[in-house]
């Protein structure tokens, strides 16, 4: 919910208490909000592109400028609505298909406000049809579009199998809309949707091929008239959340996968079909995919027994209703996050996305800080400097729980930052002060973020036009001897350096040492660049001579960029500006020659 003034405050918190959502409101317009921010159309943009829905108490015209730069495709975009302050008119902008009209009626019906929905399947019928009721998917939805255009006229569709819109149907109608669990054909004059009512359970041996599960999940069903739509999840047990062919076949069908405990499964082995001795000898419990599927859908009884391949078992329950909230756990997904320098336009939309997706974030309190209202009420935990591996470790086993957690770095979480880090402590396993063996399955995604090094070329001019290197000035991880040797080695090389943790409080002298070495292979006008503070208001760039290069004007806040010996620094346009050429100078007069 935003809130732009005082006029459309109450307007927004009542529709906040109707959503269970949370109010941000404009500083210094708005009194009260669970998030202040300064500029809407930058934090509206920044909603948007993490991929959460927004609700505008506003004009709609300043949504659509806030996102319209970010308009690719309309079918995985979030809804964008705006309200009038007083509440009497409700629009939905964006995402009319995915959810937006949907909303606009609920928020209409509680405000009692008019819902000014323009998309035309639904002034026609009254509903979306590539929008079914929670539970029901759509197989065709490529068609949607033609047989919605049919009925526009005014004609009622010809219903087969449950009313999930409840339209009046006409057994004449000019198109069909299905219901069924059979794998049916549409086309531009039938939509079928399929109850998802069955859950499939999955066994399989360790590193069992992708090919061998799909093709006997893809026969089992074919022999048992069952479209895949019909599939509402996978279950199975726990050992297996990071089993390549099972999390493949969970996104080919695009459903979650749901996990057991050995134990949760044994429980269900009165049911069984067939239980097994082997099976519980090797994993304790007597089925994994009849009791999988059973386990995972509370009140379910199991519809196709246990089939089998070379390396895997599959096994089908069925509900009475589709089965909307399959029980179990999820995976859980560790997502290293590197933010850039702070600022919200230097953060990937991806990176956005992960952090409003996820259940908790993690880090140095100082980073999630920089991320503003973007994660205002969101569940933290906070680790000072110092504790990288406690905070690793923590994130790790969160997500163990099935848990999505979101580990935040400044920069790029794999340049000098946690990601190396999680990996290293999945790699090492308990036996070595590691990480527990469910920790090691979560999925984890990297996503990449805006350097130091980076910000600070881009500020300055093209200083990393040619090879470069970085390099940390810190010795508590890397032996002071190997920062020497990595320096002589750099400095032999004429490289472009960055040097990262440059200096601390007690750490003054590898800085100087590192001056020296350079100023013996490369001359006393090398340009340097001193950038602190990147992207933030307090910003400050500063170019020295690297005979010049005081220490004293260094801190931990400071990324320092030492020139090779051909880099330039030269006042061009408004300011100074540091390059390094590339030698295409060198090329044009040979092609001149």
């Amino acid at each position: 919910m935003i809130a732009l003034n005082r006029a459309g405050e109450a307007t927004a918190h009542r529709i906040a208490a109707h959503l269970g959502a949370r109010v941000h409101g404009r500083e210094g317009r708005v009194d009260r909000a669970d998030a202040h921010f300064p500029n809407a159309l930058t934090h509206v943009r920044d909603l948007f592109a993490a991929g959460v829905p927004v609700i505008g108490v506003c004009a709609s015209g300043i949504l659509i400028r806030a996102v319209a730069p970010l308009l690719v495709d309309k079918t995985t975009e979030p809804p964008v609505l705006s309200v009038s302050d007083d509440g009497s008119v409700v629009i939905p902008l964006l995402g009319g298909h995915r959810g937006a009209n949907r909303l606009a009626r609920d928020i209409a019906e509680a405000l009692g406000a008019t819902a000014a929905v323009t998309t035309a399947g639904d002034v026609a019928i009254g509903v979306a049809l590539d929008e079914p009721p929670l539970g029901y998917r759509l197989q065709n939805p490529g068609d949607a579009k033609a047989v919605m255009a049919r009925l526009l006229s005014g004609a009622a569709p010809r219903v087969i199998g449950e009313n999930i819109f409840d339209l009046e149907g006409d057994e004449k109608g000019p198109v069909d809309l299905v219901v069924t669990s059979a794998p049916l054909p549409g086309d531009s004059t039938r939509l079928v949707y399929h109850p998802q009512t069955y859950v499939l359970g999955i066994g399989c041996a360790r590193d069992a091929d992708p090919a061998e599960l799909e093709a006997l999940v893809t026969d089992t069903l074919a022999a048992n008239e069952l479209a895949p739509g019909a599939i509402a999840a996978i279950a199975t047990i726990d050992l297996k959340a990071d089993e390549p062919a099972v999390n493949a076949l969970a996104r080919k069908l695009a459903v979650p996968l749901r996990l057991f405990t050995a134990d949760e499964l044994e429980a269900q082995t009165p049911r069984l079909a067939n239980p097994s001795e082997i099976v519980f000898a090797e994993v304790g419990c007597h089925g994994v995919s009849e009791a999988a599927a059973i386990a995972a859908a509370p009140g379910s009884a199991l519809a196709v027994e246990k089939r089998k391949s070379a390396n895997a078992t599959c096994a089908l329950s069925q509900s009475s209703k589709p089965v909307t909230a399959p029980a179990g756990r999820a995976r859980g997904r560790l997502s290293i996050v590197g933010i850039g320098p702070g600022q919200s336009s230097w953060r990937t939309p991806e990176a956005s996305r992960l952090i409003a997706e996820a259940d908790e974030l993690v880090g140095y309190g100082l980073y999630i800080d920089l991320l503003g209202p973007l994660v205002a009420g969101k569940p933290r935990r906070d680790f000072p400097l110092g504790a990288e591996e406690d905070r690793c470790r923590y994130a790790l086993e969160e997500a163990a729980k099935g848990r999505n957690v979101a580990l935040i770095s400044s920069g790029d979480a794999g340049i000098y930052a946690m990601g190396a880090l999680v990996f290293e402590l999945m790699d090492r396993g308990p036996e070595a002060m590691g990480v527990s063996d469910a920790a090691r399955r979560v999925e984890v995604i990297s996503t990449p973020g805006v350097s130091a090094l980076q910000a600070a070329a881009a500020r300055s001019g093209a200083p990393l036009g040619h090879d470069f290197c970085a390099i940390s000035l810190s010795d508590l991880l890397t032996p002071r001897e190997d920062i020497l040797r990595r320096l002589r080695a750099a400095a032999e090389g004429d490289f472009v350096i960055a040097f990262y943790n440059p200096v601390s409080k007690r750490r003054r002298t590898l800085l100087a040492e590192a001056r020296e070495i350079l100023l013996a292979h490369r001359p006393d006008e090398t340009p340097v660049l001193l950038a602190s503070s990147l992207g933030r208001p307090e910003e400050e760039l500063r170019y020295r001579r690297l005979a010049d290069l005081d220490v004293d004007e260094v801190d931990m806040l400071t990324v320092v960029l030492v020139g090779s010996s051909n880099s330039r620094l030269a006042r061009l346009g408004e300011g100074p500006r540091m390059y390094t050429p590339r030698g295409y100078a060198r090329k044009i007069d040979g092609d001149l020659a």
